[in-house]
């Protein structure tokens, strides 16, 4: 059926949020204040927007002809500034949500053009191959030519990969491709599908036109022209299969200069949920580093790379499993600050472990502004103060927020 509602607000995954019949609507791609007229099947919460009929001041033109089509992108419709403020009141909200009040500063944001890794789906459709995202709110594939928010580097090979990974889908219907910018070329991953060796061997003869440095499915490699180097604070650094890699060099850098601020001074850190070395490396300039990661590949490869950076402060690295095992109170009381970079899940268990703890810095990086509010509460009750929140945009035009807390004792 079709309606005329009113945006009130726009929910944590960006959409509009207005009062149906019964209960809210979900509707993608407006802006508060708008009436819009939408489609709505009878006891679903998602509509369709048919025509903005009045459309709010900050609703600006997409800087993409995807999007609305495309499901990578959520809020290219909004005014930079006004998308920004959105992003912070996101925060504010999380933390508000634990009883939290802390002063939140203005959202650091990133470039167009500067991410460096996706994931994309290769697939037959009844147009032919399809090379790009899933549509938005839909199973189908967009193909794209163009993507605004991904490194140049990337999109300028995006004709030659579909071209040349087309043919290892073999009988399957759908893969999964990633794709990272190193140093030394383009990492692809693919997933999904079992290519044959004349396959495997046709790719491997184009891998140089493509700028690909190694091929790897299910992370094992398949083809490796170059190793996969990624440079994280002066330091050249191996990229092990599917390990994870901050998802744009600016925002990485913003990250690291602000993790280093909340820990200036600090002659001992601990580097909790270190991965490939992101922020141990850039720490190691001025203090000793403890480095504690699960992932083998990833401590091996921070191992190795703080070996052969000189001018290092000694950086030791453990492989640990921090969601099982935390470091407890007397462990951490080596440690004059504290570096927590979990993944979205949080770290409750390693949170509650500080919250007992002397430690008397802590500078957490998260990407979920709520199970990161959860975490917080965790440390103030425990007796720390929050001195800092800073939240940073990595993932441009999407829900999802990056921010830096520093707590002090």
């Amino acid at each position: 059926m079709e309606l005329e509602v009113e945006i009130e607000r726009l929910g944590a995954q960006g959409d509009g949020v207005a009062q149906g019949p019964g209960e809210p609507l979900f509707v993608p791609f407006t802006l508060p204040g708008e009436r819009v007229r939408i489609a709505v099947e009878p006891g679903q919460t998602h509509a369709e927007p048919l025509a903005i009929l009045e459309p709010n001041p900050e609703r600006v033109a997409p800087v993409c002809p995807h999007f609305g089509t495309c499901g990578g992108c959520a809020l290219q419709h909004m005014e930079p500034t006004a998308y920004l403020r959105w992003k912070r009141e996101q925060v504010v909200a999380a933390l508000k949500s634990r009883g939290l009040e802390a002063t939140v500063e203005p959202v650091r944001p990133v470039p167009l053009g500067s991410r460096r890794r996706a994931s994309f789906a290769l697939a037959r459709t009844k147009q032919g191959i399809a090379f790009g995202y899933r549509g938005a709110r839909s199973h189908d594939i967009v193909d794209i030519a163009v993507c605004p928010v991904l490194s140049q580097r990337i999109v300028a090979r995006l004709p030659k990969l579909k071209s040349a990974l087309a043919p290892l889908l073999g009988r399957k219907r759908e893969a999964r491709v990633t794709v990272a910018e190193a140093e030394t070329g383009l990492d692809i991953g693919f997933e999904g599908a079992r290519p044959s060796p004349a396959q495997l061997t046709a790719l491997a003869a184009s891998a140089v036109s493509l700028g690909v440095a190694r091929v790897t499915m299910d992370d094992e490699s398949l083809t490796l022209l170059s190793e996969p180097m990624v440079n994280l604070s002066g330091a050249s650094v191996k990229l092990p299969p599917g390990a994870f890699l901050q998802a744009s060099r600016e925002a990485e850098a913003v990250l690291t200069s602000l993790v280093s601020e909340g820990a200036q001074g600090a002659k001992r850190l601990a580097d909790l949920f270190a991965g490939i070395g992101t922020f141990a490396l850039a720490l190691a300039r001025t203090a000793e580093v403890d480095a504690f990661e699960a992932d083998v590949a990833a401590i091996g490869a921070l191992a190795d790379a703080a070996r052969a950076t000189p001018k290092l402060k000694p950086v030791r690295t453990f492989r640990r499993d921090l969601f099982r095992v935390p470091l407890g109170a007397k462990e951490l009381a080596r440690y004059d600050a504290v570096v927590l970079d979990p993944p979205r899940a949080g770290a409750k268990a390693q949170a509650e472990a500080l919250a007992g703890s002397k430690v008397p810095r802590i500078v957490m990086v998260s990407c979920n502004p709520g199970t990161c509010a959860r975490d917080l509460r965790l440390l103030v009750n425990g007796g720390y103060r929050i001195a800092r929140i800073v939240p940073v945009d990595q993932f441009l035009f999407s829900p999802h927020i990056e921010l830096v807390a520093e707590l002090e004792r």
